[in-house]
C-alpha cells in the first residue's frame, strides 16, 4: 500500500521511537470505513469520557476531522457516574437522533460488545479506539487496541489520546496531509494525564509533543498557558502544565458538563479561549475537593 510508512517501526530521524500507524490490528480496515464516511458526508460521532485522556483525544480527532470536511459531532456522557464503556441507552436516546452513521470510541468501548451489537441493529457503525485490556467478549467491530490479540504493533501501552493520534496519523496518510503533527500538543497533554507509563513511544509523543508547544496554534493550551504564568517551554514546563491545569479540566468534567473543555481546545476564538481558562481556574478555585 502506498501510504504505508517505509520505515515499519524504529528511530525516526531525531532518534525518536515512533511505529506505523498501519501495524496496529484493524487500522487499514478502520481508515477504509472512515475515509468512506468522509467521502460521503456520513455523520459521524466521536464518543468520549470526560477526564483528560478522553477530552484531548475526542478534541484531536474533531479537529482533523472538521479539517478534512467531515460531518462530524462528538458525545462526552454528562453523568460522571457512567461506566467507561459505550452505552445503548445513550446510543439509542441521544446519538441516533444526531443521524449518526458511524461511531468513534476514544479510550473506552473494548468492554462494550452489547451495546454494540444494539448499535449494528440501529445502522450504526462503530470503530473502537480504547487503550485498556478487554475483559471479555472482544466487539465484533473495527477496534484499534494494541493489547488485543494478535495485534503486531510493537508498543502496548499507548494511551486513549495516543490510540486516537495514531488513528489521525492514518488518515491523514490516506488523504496525503500532514495535519495531524498539528494535534501532537493535544496527544502529550493526554498522554501525561493517563496512567501510562512514559517510555517508548509514549517518550517520543511527550518529547515532540514539548516542542509542538513552543509554537503551538491552539488556541486553548495558549490560554492555559498564560494563566498558568509558563514562560518558558521545556519538559519542566510541560508537567507544570499537565498537574497544575491537568486537575481543572478533571475537576470540570467531574462536576458538570466536559463539552466547554473540548470546545477550550477547538476553539478558533482566542477570547473565547482565554474566557473558558479563566472560568476554569475560577471554578476549581471554587470547587477544590472536585480535584484529583
Amino acid at each position: 500500500m502506498e501510504y504505508v510508512l517505509r520505515k515499519q517501526q524504529g528511530m525516526n530521524e531525531i532518534g525518536q521511537i515512533e511505529y506505523n500507524p498501519y501495524l496496529m490490528k484493524n487500522m487499514s480496515e478502520s481508515v477504509e470505513r472512515l475515509s468512506r464516511a468522509i467521502n460521503n458526508r456520513e455523520k459521524i460521532v466521536i464518543y468520549g469520557y470526560y477526564d483528560v485522556d478522553g477530552i484531548t483525544a475526542v478534541s484531536l480527532l474533531l479537529l482533523l476531522l472538521k479539517y478534512l470536511n467531515a460531518d462530524v459531532e462528538y458525545f462526552i456522557p454528562e453523568n460522571i457516574m457512567d461506566e467507561r464503556e459505550l452505552s445503548y441507552e445513550v446510543v439509542k436516546n441521544h446519538i441516533k437522533f444526531l443521524g449518526a452513521n458511524l461511531i468513534i470510541t476514544v479510550g473506552c468501548g473494548i468492554n462494550s460488545y452489547s451495546a454494540i451489537e444494539h448499535c449494528k441493529e440501529l445502522g450504526i457503525d462503530v470503530i473502537v479506539t480504547d487503550h485498556r485490556k478487554c475483559q471479555g467478549l472482544i466487539p465484533d467491530t473495527y477496534v484499534l487496541n494494541p493489547k488485543q490479540s494478535s495485534c503486531g504493533y510493537p508498543f502496548k501501552e499507548l494511551s486513549g489520546a495516543g490510540i486516537a493520534y495514531k488513528l489521525a496519523m492514518a488518515i491523514s496518510m490516506e488523504y496525503k496531509a500532514k495535519c495531524a503533527y498539528k494535534y501532537l500538543d493535544l496527544c502529550m497533554l493526554g498522554t501525561i494525564s493517563s496512567d501510562t507509563p512514559i517510555i517508548n513511544e509514549n517518550k517520543t509523543i511527550v518529547e515532540r509533543g514539548i516542542q509542538h508547544l513552543c509554537n503551538t496554534k491552539n488556541h486553548g493550551i495558549k490560554a492555559l498557558i498564560k494563566e498558568n504564568n509558563v514562560f518558558d517551554i521545556n519538559e519542566a514546563a510541560a508537567y507544570k502544565l499537565a498537574f497544575t491545569v491537568i486537575p481543572r479540566i478533571n475537576a470540570i468534567g467531574r462536576m458538570d458538563d466536559a463539552r466547554i473543555a473540548v470546545e477550550l481546545f477547538t476553539t478558533e476564538d482566542q477570547d473565547r479561549a482565554s474566557q473558558i481558562a479563566k472560568y476554569l481556574i475560577k471554578e476549581v478555585r471554587i470547587n477544590k475537593n472536585y480535584c484529583r
